[in-house]
């Protein structure tokens, strides 16, 4: 095909020099900035357990926290639909007031009750974040995709780390009571709703409401070959399209690297987020500051991030062959966690504990990004975005069974050291696991390569008369060498 026969088939959209996308895209990332600045979320329990609030470690620990994996657990699904369905912009307003709830409980709440009410919502806000990733898909062609996918999730980071920043200052250099830090959350938090309001609601999404697949001469997705298949009927063709993608997900789980890398994402996120709900309880019970000031939460959340960032960045430049190297990876950088986590169980250094968790999260932000793209290289855009939604939901389900059967009070109802011996256990288990895997695989690959080795010595010694013309030929050698 010639390039003025390309030109001519790329989308509207991605030749006229249109201005309103490149508004839209920036004020998205603003919102995406400025929603994250919350900066008393690194100081929450210390906060409960503190003279203002005054709950028990037992409560906090066993009673108040579970019931953020419960409440993840229950929403996700319907949220995950609904964010597509409604498009984007009304399941943004309820993650907006949810997180305005959030605060309002934390500073008006005085029961237990009331806490796991704001942990309920807590659970709705960390579901609703499909919404503002997926919503810059609506705004922009396919082939702007991966630039402003970083551009959004840059924009969040750099929140999340400016937040964390703000809150240790005000904490350390400006002595803020965790209440103040806590209302003014509460107005960011409100400015967010606002903000809310004015993003625009785009006319079509990925799933539910799709443009008409010849519109600007662009190729018909995936959903749209599947409904076309399905039938013309409005209902029947989203139950079609859905069973059928869910099919499509199922032979696509025979491919071994997106099998290990999916079964990567369920097991070891099920742990990472056990750990990134119950650090602030160990930090307290290894270090009890008596002074606010003397809590370091937010600059160690700001570290965290910043090398999460940095790692995720390097992670894109890694080139190996994955298809032999991903077990072996995998197993040495969750082996390391285990450690890590070990260290960040035993240790009375508090700075030692800080150290452990940031590595321990840029470890984990590092594997991000290669199993998205090893996820993603073989599949469609929308089988891509299923897949990931499978992988969290089994993940939830995963981490919601470990905190009923170690952190509910209704099951052992372990305080904080017993369960991070459990999760450093659960961490050391999947390793063995993953080197195991490794070992296979290298096992495997020798046996696959010795009979190549000897067909070529073989063939080294053979006279030239008696080589077959096919293999004479440059190509041949090319692949050979």
């Amino acid at each position: 095909m010639s390039k003025k026969d390309e030109g001519a088939k790329k989308p509207v959209a991605e030749d006229t020099p249109d201005q309103h996308w490149k508004l839209q895209v920036f004020y998205l990332c603003f919102y995406g900035f400025m929603t994250q600045i919350r900066p008393g979320e690194s100081f929450i329990t210390p906060y409960l357990l503190g003279p203002d609030k005054n709950f028990t470690e037992v409560e906090v620990t066993n009673a108040i926290t579970p019931v953020l994996t419960y409440s993840y657990t229950a929403v996700l699904v319907p949220i995950f639909l609904l964010t597509d369905y409604l498009r984007y912009k009304p399941v943004l307003l309820l993650q907006s007031l949810s997180h305005i709830s959030i605060w309002l409980l934390l500073i008006l709440g005085t029961s237990v009750l009331a806490m796991q009410l704001m942990e309920f919502f807590y659970g709705i806000t960390m579901a609703a974040r499909i919404a503002y990733s997926s919503y810059i898909f609506s705004l922009v062609a396919p082939s702007r995709y991966q630039r402003m996918a970083s551009y959004s999730r840059s924009s969040v980071l750099m929140g999340v780390f400016a937040s964390s920043v703000l809150g240790q200052l005000c904490v350390t250099l400006g002595n803020v009571p965790f209440l103040t830090l806590n209302y003014v959350s509460l107005g960011f938090m409100s400015f967010g709703l606002i903000l809310t309001l004015f993003l625009e609601r785009p006319k079509r999404s990925l799933f539910f409401n799709r443009a008409e697949p010849a519109c600007n001469g662009a190729a018909p997705a995936e959903l749209d070959k599947m409904a076309k298949a399905g039938g013309e009927g409005t209902w029947r063709w989203r139950d079609a399209v859905l069973c059928r993608m869910l099919r499509e997900v199922g032979t696509a789980t025979k491919q071994p690297q997106l099998r290990l890398w999916s079964l990567w994402w369920v097991f070891n996120s099920a742990g990472y987020y056990l750990i990134l709900y119950y650090v602030q309880i160990l930090w307290n019970k290894i270090y009890p500051a008596r002074e606010d000031r003397r809590v370091y939460n937010g600059g160690v959340d700001a570290a965290s991030t910043l090398l999460g960032a940095v790692a995720s960045f390097a992670a894109g430049y890694m080139k190996i062959r994955w298809t032999l190297w991903s077990e072996l990876v995998i197993g040495a950088v969750t082996a390391f966690q285990a450690g890590l986590l070990l260290l960040m169980n035993t240790t009375t250094n508090i700075w030692l504990c800080y150290t452990a968790y940031v590595l321990f999260r840029g470890s984990y932000q590092f594997l991000v990004p290669i199993a998205i793209f090893r996820i993603a290289t073989s599949l469609s855009k929308e089988l891509c975005a299923l897949v990931f939604g499978v992988n969290t939901f089994f993940a939830t389900v995963l981490k919601t069974i470990i905190t009923i059967i170690v952190a509910d009070k209704r099951g052992l109802g372990l305080s904080v050291h017993p369960q991070f011996y459990m999760y450093f256990g659960y961490f050391t288990l999947l390793a063995v696991a993953y080197l195991l895997a490794a070992v296979g695989v290298g096992i495997r690959h020798s046996r696959n390569e010795q009979p190549a080795e000897l067909a070529f010595a073989k063939e080294l010694h053979q006279p030239a008369a008696d080589v077959p013309a096919k293999e004479k030929s440059p190509e041949a050698g090319t692949v050979q060498a």
